[in-house]
């Protein structure tokens, strides 16, 4: 199980990583940099590297190769060891590791169809939503070898106050992430609001694109709120839903804390690059307290992984 929780860690970080590289791949304006070719790169298998924003695209589908490559492996050795206890079957590694694997193909074709329609707004978002789900599924199959509280939450008993509240906290998470991504990709929608917390409507931004930003804006103080609440009911909670409570209610003040700042300087790119990363930091957290919140409560399985 060891190997297993390895293979697992190394395609959660990539993964994640490939997630925060694809803000700066929106942020500098890279990502058209290969033109409307796909898989290849403006017509090359091996482009000329004459273009900074050809580097940062083609970059950024060599990482995504590199995920791709890490799920086979962590599948692979899954599949290899299905007949171990915590390996095959329900609440075993194998079935969530499967699952990414198929999840990381839609994703990859998901993002040619991106490219040919010329980075349109609504793939994109449609993009990040599916990049994201697959995070969810490499978390379950990284709890399930026992790390991130996989273990710890074995010898715990959950309530049912603290699990609904966990599972609103991923739905509602879910929704201001992705809210998030159509914010960061609608015209003038990042901009629509120049002050904060109020907002201060840009006189160039249409009604759309502040209504926009606004409604972000709504849910992400709403997904603080409810944090900090299962924060406070999670202190009589075993040490890893507790742990994992304490960890989400952080995120979410540091993501406030990163927007503010990202407003009232004028979105410096390194802000907008922190403030997506924070975000796909939140929702891992965030779903991870609600899985394990599951897991405590009985109502869901998780592999009896061995040391």
């Amino acid at each position: 199980m060891k190997a297993l929780r390895r293979y697992a860690y190394l395609a959660l970080g990539v993964a994640s990583l490939h997630l925060v590289f694809g803000a700066i791949v929106r942020i500098t304006g890279s990502g058209m940099g290969c033109g409307y070719s796909w898989p290849r790169c403006a017509g090359y298998w091996f482009p000329p590297l004459d273009r900074p924003d050809l580097i940062i695209e083609l970059m950024h589908r060599y990482l995504a190769s590199v995920v791709t490559l890490a799920l086979v492996v962590l599948f692979a050795a899954a599949w290899r060891r299905r007949a171990e206890p915590g390996v095959g079957g329900r609440g075993g590694v194998l079935r969530p590791a499967a699952a990414a694997v198929v999840t990381v193909l839609a994703v990859a074709v998901l993002g040619g169809v991106t490219v040919k329609l010329g980075n349109a707004p609504w793939t994109v978002v449609a993009h990040w939503t599916l990049a994201m789900l697959l995070l969810a599924i490499l978390a379950v199959a990284t709890m399930r070898t026992g790390a991130m509280g996989g273990t710890g939450v074995r010898g715990e008993r959950g309530t049912r106050g603290v699990l609904g509240a966990a599972y609103a906290a991923a739905g509602l998470a879910f929704l201001t992430v992705a809210m998030g991504g159509l914010t960061a990709n609608m015209p003038f929608a990042a901009v629509g609001c120049t002050t904060f917390p109020f907002c201060g409507p840009n006189a160039a931004a249409p009604a759309s694109a502040v209504h926009i930003q606004l409604t972000h804006r709504a849910l992400a103080v709403l997904l603080a709120l409810l944090l900090l609440g299962v924060a406070v009911r999670a202190r009589g909670a075993g040490r890893a839903v507790r742990r994992a409570a304490y960890a989400a209610a952080a995120l979410v003040v540091a993501q406030i804390a990163i927007a503010a700042c990202m407003i009232l300087l004028h979105m410096p790119p390194a802000l907008r690059s922190l403030h997506e990363a924070t975000g796909v930091a939140l929702w891992l957290a965030t779903f991870t307290l609600a899985y394990l919140a599951r897991a405590a409560a009985g109502l869901g399985p998780l592999g009896e992984a061995r040391p």
